[in-house]
């Protein structure tokens, strides 16, 4: 008996996610998803597709647009990635699962860039919503005029409901003594602001967040180079492959296909490939429906699905 509770102690601490394993939230900061759909949700606007028609009678709570949390709870201090139109929900989750009796809203918020699903969340802290005090918004030079220079982003800055703080490019901010976080600029339709993805650094894991970019060729950095220096890679899996794209002209939306992706990472050792994330699913995207069969192909090859609620120490 002896022998075989050893084997299942031994099986249990081999299969379960590295990052549960031996830590705790209430002493280890750590990353919680609270969204993984790109900018227009599901159901989307105007689909009639199968992949909404039941969605629009019967909602999925889980369909978030894209966002992770930060919480640190040696510091209690908490922060979101992104505010996204599920802002309100996403930041109610964020303080729900922080360890402590935390405030309603989070101790800043980083934005990668100027398109709809990444930063119109800041609407709520308006004073037609929650009429907040100076928050803490992270955001790169023309993320930051652009906000301060357009209605309605501008009435937050004038009233004082956000206050902006500049990222440089490949800078890191210490934003408490064990979290760091560093922007870096990536390719994508720059119409208003830069894009960027960020280096999440904790005081024993780090992670990627990419949510938006154009192919990985367009990139200065070589993509398997940056997930090989980081623990946890959340990366743009907006589209599977060109064949759900059928009204649109794909060289105005040009993501790295989940296909192409898996067939750029497919010689990495299975635990490169553990680390990667795919998030940011368009609602056409079979992926984002777990029990399909292309959502198993994807997990079957070694890599995994962003899942709401996910937890990943750092």
């Amino acid at each position: 008996m002896t022998f075989l509770y050893f084997l299942i102690i031994l099986c249990i601490i081999t299969f379960s996610p590295a990052e549960t394993v031996a830590q705790n939230v209430e002493d280890t900061p750590f990353l919680i998803v609270l969204g993984t759909v790109q900018d227009g949700g599901s159901p989307h606007i105007g689909c009639t597709k199968e992949c909404c028609k039941e969605l629009f009678s019967h909602p999925d709570p889980t369909r978030k647009v894209v966002s992770l949390g930060l919480i640190d709870p040696v510091n209690k201090k908490n922060y979101i990635f992104e505010a996204t139109p599920d802002f309100t929900t996403q930041v109610k989750e964020l303080k729900n699962h922080s360890p402590w009796q935390a405030k309603e809203l989070p101790d800043g918020i980083f934005l990668t860039h100027a398109h709809i699903g990444h930063y119109t969340g800041l609407m709520y802290l308006g004073k037609e919503a929650v009429n907040a005090n100076l928050i803490p918004v992270y955001a790169m030079p023309r993320m930051k005029t652009f906000l301060e220079n357009n209605g309605p982003w501008s009435q937050l800055v004038n009233i004082e409901n956000i206050t902006i703080k500049e990222l440089q490019n490949e800078q890191p901010v210490s934003i408490t003594s064990l979290l760091k976080v560093t922007p870096f600029r990536v390719p994508h339709r720059d119409e208003y602001s830069e894009t960027i993805g960020f280096k999440i650094t904790g005081p024993h894991k780090s992670a990627l967040f990419i949510p938006d970019i154009d192919k990985w060729n367009r990139w200065d950095k070589n993509i398997i180079e940056e997930i090989g220096k980081v623990d946890f890679a959340f990366i743009d899996a907006t589209f599977f492959d060109g064949e759900e794209i059928n009204n649109r002209d794909i060289s105005e939306i040009p993501h790295p296909f989940i296909i192409e992706s898996m067939a750029l990472f497919k010689d990495l050792q299975a635990t490169e490939k553990a680390k990667i994330r795919f998030i940011h699913f368009n609602h056409t995207n079979p992926a984002l429906d777990a029990s399909s069969m292309k959502a198993q192909d994807v997990q079957e090859k070694g890599f995994k699905l962003a899942t709401i609620a996910d937890v990943f120490m750092l």
